[in-house]
């Protein structure tokens, strides 16, 4: 049985040290005490967590208020302030992802208020988002296991298998333009209005109530700068942050080196230090960022906060073996499209072309010199041809 963490219900139940725990029971004593490095990170500081709301909420406010007080000499003068309040976004997205975890504050009250607040302006469900993000943590690099919370890669096999639509409709989300602008939109702006099939009444609630509160606020806003204003600044904004914030997701697990198994042999800390990477941004993307560049350090442990991330990661020099991805190095990322099983590596389309060529060749090879024994069969025999 794969060692996992039990991904049916939220990152933020485990208790303090629960997700470090895997560490010890799957890698042996190499790794032991590496659970202690985790714990000793998992503590959150009401003080930072406070001065992060104030210097994040704070000037996305005023970006706003900004946006308002322009918005009388030219709408056009909106766009740049809207799309720095999408760069903002990130970073409130980021604030509301450890509250779901709830690793922000010490207080569960505290985590779901804040938590609430910021999923309200990242158009995200608060309780349901948090269920279906628990369920990636438990599976990412699970090949069994696809589906919920990741970008969805194929398999070599499997697209060989597909058919000419399924191929298409392949293509064309991992197309950059549909994926990092579309995709987003689509997810944050529509998807995220309906609550999972198989969600629990909890869910389904945070879904109903976020829907509530994003119409009095698109209510409120559009009475204050126009139903057409407010539409333009928040699309700009969330196009942003959308494109942002799925590129940082997008690289930290599509690399080369990615670790990728099925069910059975799935390892827990294997998926948290090769299946994510560690994104060593400049200090300004960085501070945007929350620190999620330290992904693999985000994965052992979901409990340690933002701000102590950093910190966690060169605590111990272990870390240092984990891959490293630079702003440049990261965009060798937009060619993987499929893992191949065989080669145990991540592929593009060059690797399908050569792939189908090889099985053209091999196809026509065959028709061209068929088994002897078939060749033979259908010559006349030579006592046939004496015979006439």
């Amino acid at each position: 049985m794969p060692t996992t963490v039990a991904s049916e219900h939220p990152a933020s139940t485990h208790a303090p040290g629960a997700v470090a725990s895997h560490i010890s029971e799957s890698d042996g004593s190499h790794t032991a005490d590496l659970k202690d490095v985790l714990v000793a990170h998992q503590n959150a500081s009401t003080k930072r967590a406070l001065w992060q709301l104030v210097n994040t909420f704070l000037p996305y406010f005023l970006l706003w208020f900004a946006m308002y007080c322009v918005l009388e000499i030219s709408l056009w003068l909106t766009v740049p302030l809207a799309a720095l309040s999408g760069v903002l976004l990130v970073r409130i997205f980021i604030i509301f992802h450890d509250c779901t975890h709830g690793s922000y504050f010490r207080s569960r009250r505290a985590n779901d208020i804040v938590g609430f607040i910021a999923g309200a302006l990242t158009f995200s469900p608060y309780q349901h988002w948090r269920w279906e993000h628990a369920i990636h943590h438990g599976s990412a690099g699970n090949l069994d296991r696809r589906g919920t919370g990741d970008v969805w890669t194929m398999t070599v096999q499997e697209y060989l298998s597909a058919s000419r639509q399924r191929r298409l409709q392949y293509r064309l989300t991992r197309n950059p333009l549909i994926l990092f602008v579309l995709a987003p939109l689509f997810v944050f702006v529509i998807k995220q209005r309906f609550a999972s099939a198989n969600a629990q009444r909890r869910q389904r609630h945070s879904v109903w109530w976020l829907n509530v509160t994003l119409l009095i606020s698109t209510t409120l806003l559009s009475s204050i700068f126009g139903l057409a204003s407010y539409l333009l600044i928040q699309s700009i904004a969330m196009t942003v942050a959308g494109a942002t914030g799925l590129w940082l997701f997008y690289v930290q697990h599509q690399f080369q080196g990615v670790y990728w198994e099925r069910n059975d042999k799935w390892d827990f800390t294997a998926a948290a230090l090769r299946g994510s990477s560690y994104y060593k941004l400049p200090k300004a993307l960085q501070w945007i960022s929350g620190n999620i560049g330290f992904h693999h350090i985000h994965h052992l442990s979901p409990r340690i906060p933002n701000y102590n991330l950093q910190k966690c990661h060169e605590s111990d020099p272990r870390f240092a073996a984990v891959t490293s991805l630079s702003l440049l190095s990261s965009l060798q990322s937009l060619k993987f499209r499929f893992w191949d099983e065989q080669a145990r590596q991540l592929v593009g389309y060059a690797h399908i072309r050569k792939l189908e060529a090889s099985r053209r060749a091999n196809n026509t090879s065959s028709s061209a010199h068929p088994p002897s024994g078939i060749k033979s069969a259908q010559r006349p025999a030579t006592g046939d041809r004496t015979l006439s």
